[in-house]
């Protein structure tokens, strides 16, 4: 049963990662947004594509989509397993970030899952981690203007955060911590968010190294919304 939670946590967390706030939106304007900017549906391509204020749109639908996943998996196993509910949110967070990244209903072409993932480390609740993440990403954005470095700080901290603080004490919510015989699975599961960020972002970090990276501020690419570009 203990092996099945996790299953569970990682199929209910796919199926609302399934959500594309962005692609959804493009839509709702004529246009799949896949095709347009850096190719995916997340968040800084509807910034870039869309406007700002779809940018936020999507930011805040790709966020609350796993803040309410991970809520859900708290509610349905605080009282099964009590002691697991910390290390079923965060397996209940990659799915969402792998439905996310990886539709089926799309061919497998989503988002980066950024905005999926700091949804799951607010719905985690680790004040701790969430105010240092911010904190990251607020200086890396302001002194880079590259949301692809900020995002790969982000991630890093978080990862880098979640050991530090498993080490000197439990982390979690509410009174529902990771229990210390789940800790290094929670490092491996904070590994997985990590490792799927970095790989999403291989195209930026090739642009980043040959210095063609869009920063924030640059201007939106010019899209007719009723048309698309070719396959």
């Amino acid at each position: 049963m203990i092996i099945l939670y996790r299953i569970i946590s990682l199929l209910i967390g796919y199926i609302f990662g399934l959500f594309q706030t962005g692609y959804i939106l493009g839509r709702l304007k004529g246009i799949d947004i896949r095709q347009y900017g850096s190719g995916n549906s997340g968040t800084t391509n509807a910034s870039r594509v869309l406007g700002k204020k779809a940018g936020i749109m999507v930011y805040i639908g790709d966020c609350l989509k796993a803040i309410i996943c991970c809520t859900l998996i708290r509610v349905l196993f605080h009282a099964i397993a009590p002691d697991m509910v910390g290390l079923l949110v965060l397996y209940a967070g990659f799915g969402v970030v792998i439905g996310h990244n990886y539709p089926f209903y799309m061919n497998f072409k989503g988002g980066k899952g950024i905005a999926a993932t700091s949804g799951a480390v607010i719905a985690f609740g680790d004040w701790r981690i969430i105010v240092i993440c911010l904190a990251v990403f607020i200086i890396v954005v302001l002194s880079t203007r590259y949301m692809s470095i900020a995002s790969l700080c982000v991630v890093t901290t978080y990862l880098l955060t979640t050991i530090l603080f498993g080490q000197f004490n439990h982390i979690g919510l509410y009174g529902s911590y990771v229990h210390a015989d789940h800790l290094l699975e929670c490092y491996i599961v904070a590994l997985a968010f990590t490792a799927s960020a970095f790989f999403s972002h291989r195209e930026n970090i090739k642009r980043l190294l040959n210095g063609t990276e869009r920063r924030l501020g640059d201007p939106k690419e010019d899209v007719h919304l009723d048309e698309e570009k070719p396959q």
